[in-house]
């Protein structure tokens, strides 16, 4: 198969972790051509298809110069066997623009994972209000006096912003209220600004498990992303450690009343997370932790991808 990457800048990734990688490795090792472009490399014009300025590259085995550059070529993504739209957020205008080429793209016939019909309508932490059951007391909102009244009915709190990763701009309020008007004003921008208010979960002390769901189906394992050093935050991009683990009887539940309603969607590449038996977010976009359950675990995370994307290249 011919595969098209959107995603960020190819010298940016951390290979040693970068999921997208793990994809690509896989790819290549089955003899399936691997191309790359970035979003802004994207265009339409009337008269013709959507077309991606790409480069078609070869994995090589050094960690820092991981790939070479076969060629350069325009390709019309209808030409492709499958566009993985790999790019990481912020989900801005930007970012819902290119979802709206790839859209178009499928109007001409690409097959595109994960569907940006999809992407468009489930945002990362608004998806969760789908699913009132799994979650804990949460709260959407720019008006800084129900933030107020949340926190004085829930006592302990985290304050998000709705376009964040990597746990970017979380803050905790504890019972004592200590700066909360501060925070809330500055996530929203004096209330100008949408932002997500939940429960404190204590069960975030053993991790924010992210459980991934491949064409519906659970992988066995979850990623606990522990805060460490006192932070509040288990994203390992803000110093959290990844453990992996069997999913508990919690997990799996979600699991699988969520999974077969968003594979459905034409999400092939769900990642959810989870604390304690809390759903907090359903990331669509860019999920990751390959690598990590499969170090650690032996469980092969990006086989099980390409096996999946394959056949629902084939059943196309």
């Amino acid at each position: 198969m011919k595969l098209l990457f959107v995603a960020d800048p190819l010298h940016t990734f951390k290979t040693y972790k970068d999921s997208t990688f793990a994809m690509m490795r896989e790819a290549a090792a089955r003899g399936h051509e691997l191309w790359a472009c970035e979003p802004h490399d994207i265009v339409w014009q009337r008269g013709g298809q959507v077309q991606a300025q790409a480069r078609r590259i070869a994995l090589t085995d050094d960690v820092h110069d991981w790939f070479d550059e076969l060629e350069a070529a325009e390709l019309a993504l209808a030409a492709v066997d499958a566009v993985l739209m790999r790019k990481d957020p912020p989900f801005d205008a930007e970012y819902l623009y290119t979802t709206h080429l790839l859209t178009q793209a499928e109007r001409e016939g690409a097959r595109v994972f994960n569907k940006p019909q999809a992407l468009r309508e489930h945002p990362e932490k608004l998806a969760i209000l789908e699913f009132p059951l799994y979650i804990a007391p949460t709260l959407v909102t720019r008006s800084i006096d129900a933030v107020r009244a949340f926190h004085a009915t829930h006592k302990d709190i985290i304050l998000k912003p709705l376009d964040g990763m990597g746990g970017m701009g979380i803050f905790r309020v504890r019972d004592d209220g200590l700066n909360l008007g501060s925070i809330a004003e500055t996530l929203t921008k004096d209330g100008q600004q949408t932002i997500m208010v939940q429960q404190f979960l204590p069960a975030i002390a053993q991790g924010d498990k992210r459980v991934l769901l491949i064409d519906g189906e659970p992988v066995p394992y979850a990623l606990a992303r522990i805060p460490q050093g006192g932070e509040v935050r288990g994203n390992l991009a803000a110093g959290g450690k990844g453990v992996a683990q069997p999913l508990s009887e919690s997990d799996l539940a979600i699991a699988r009343h969520l999974g077969p309603i968003l594979a459905a969607r034409g999400l092939l590449l769900v990642g959810l997370d989870i604390i304690g038996e809390r759903l907090t977010e359903i990331n669509v976009t860019s999920p990751t932790c390959f690598q990590e359950i499969t170090q650690q675990t032996g469980w092969d995370v990006a086989k099980r991808f390409i096996d999946a994307l394959e056949a629902r290249v084939q059943a196309a």
